[in-house]
């Protein structure tokens, strides 16, 4: 028999997940090309050309056991100094190579941190909508994930609420920006009065608080808009970052944490990262992709794919009634329910195999995600049926 905590994950499993398996199903039955599947985040433009290259050129020029074989457990070292030099050329910081260490992917560098930073009953800030998985990363080390409630008219984290929310047994709060679900960037202004308030709350409780930004969109950004580098804000900052998306290669599962000398207890917490990658069962990062990151450093998937697909179905959703944020960022739509119970509009949505996520999936109950990474012409396709179910639930 499963453990007792096994038993709850199953029960309050992936909703994404869930509902990409039930795409494939109704695939089998109607056909792919009549299903709109708008639920995982799964890029689907291709890597750059480089990535292939460099893994060709690696397979077969570099000795064998510096590509398949077991390295430190933060990493290859090489690897390691050219993603601090590329972070100081882009940002202005001063990481070396110590700083970085290689993950896989962002949701290993999460579970990697919380497991090195968490004692039982130790609290998590989370700003609502948040990527739900980050509810089981937290329990998974025994702490307690606290929800800051939403601010639906900016979802910006409303940072009033924050205040009240951070106590002495706060130990690390969790920001996404480009956030999933929402597409929104936090902005400078955002990041310094979060900043302003975790510096005083550190003064009046005398603890040390890490904020952990999670980063896997930084580079799917649209125009002009910029992600604030949020090391230089706060000193108790630790990033986690991952190619899946930036390099379309969700499946590879690489990333890395960086750790700045400035963090308190840097030392400390490098020794742990090191010791938890291992105990985790992790025991290092996938090697033949650390080879290829170093390769692809200034390296990125063609974004103005993602944006041609987000100016379609935004422009498509506002004409068909329905009510959302335009992204600035990330490949996700967060579109406000006709109705309050948003999972009733999911499953009507079905009608017209149309797959959509709830929004109480993000800890925002009456919206709902649609990830936009998809073919161009399958929301061509879909845009006629979301005018059907907008007349459905008389949206205009």
């Amino acid at each position: 028999m499963i453990s007792e905590k096994m038993k709850e994950y199953v029960k309050n499993g992936s909703a994404i997940r869930a509902m990409f398996e039930e795409g494939k199903q109704m695939a089998r039955e109607v056909g792919a090309e009549n299903v709109y599947d708008f639920s995982l985040g799964n890029p689907n433009v291709a890597a750059p050309e480089s990535v292939r290259e460099a893994i060709l050129d690696i397979v077969r020029q570099e000795d064998p056991v510096m590509v398949h074989g077991y390295m430190s457990n933060s990493g290859y070292e090489d690897v390691r100094e050219a993603i601090a030099d590329s972070l100081n050329r882009r940002f202005g910081t001063s990481f070396a190579g110590r700083n970085i260490v290689m993950t896989v992917g962002a949701a290993g560098g999460l579970n990697v941190i919380l497991k090195t930073l968490l004692n039982a009953g130790d609290e998590v800030v989370v700003f609502a909508p948040f990527f739900g998985e980050y509810r089981f990363y937290v329990q998974n080390y025994d702490g307690v994930l606290k929800v800051v409630p939403p601010d639906t008219e900016t979802f910006q984290p409303d940072l009033e609420a924050f205040k009240k929310i951070v106590t002495p047994k706060t130990k690390a709060v969790i920001v996404n920006s480009p956030n999933n679900p929402t597409g929104v960037v936090y902005s400078e202004e955002t990041i310094q009065k979060l900043a302003d308030i975790l510096r005083q709350k550190q003064k009046e409780f005398g603890t040390q608080i890490y904020l952990i930004s999670d980063e896997p969109y930084r580079e799917l950004v649209y125009g002009d808009v910029k992600v604030p580098y949020l090391t230089k804000y706060y000193k108790n900052t630790i990033v986690g970052y991952s190619y899946s998306k930036s390099l379309s290669l969700p499946g590879e599962r690489i990333g890395y944490l960086v750790i700045p000398d400035e963090a308190a207890d840097c030392q400390e917490i490098l020794d742990g990262v090191n010791v938890a990658t291992r105990i985790l069962g992790f025991v290092n990062a996938p090697s033949l992709q650390q080879r290829v990151i170093k390769k692809c450093l200034e390296e990125q998937c063609d974004v103005s794919y993602y944006n041609r697909n987000r100016e379609l179905l935004y422009e498509g959703l506002k004409k068909a009634g329905f009510s959302c944020i335009k992204p600035e960022g990330a490949f996700y739509l967060f579109v406000k329910s006709p109705v309050e119970d948003e999972k009733a509009f999911c499953e009507a949505a079905k009608k017209y195999h149309i797959l959509i996520v709830p929004g109480s999936s993000f800890a925002c109950p009456g919206y709902v995600r649609i990830a936009y990474c998809v073919a161009y012409e399958t929301i061509q396709r879909a845009l006629p049926y979301f005018e059907k179910l907008a007349e459905d639930f008389g949206c205009r």
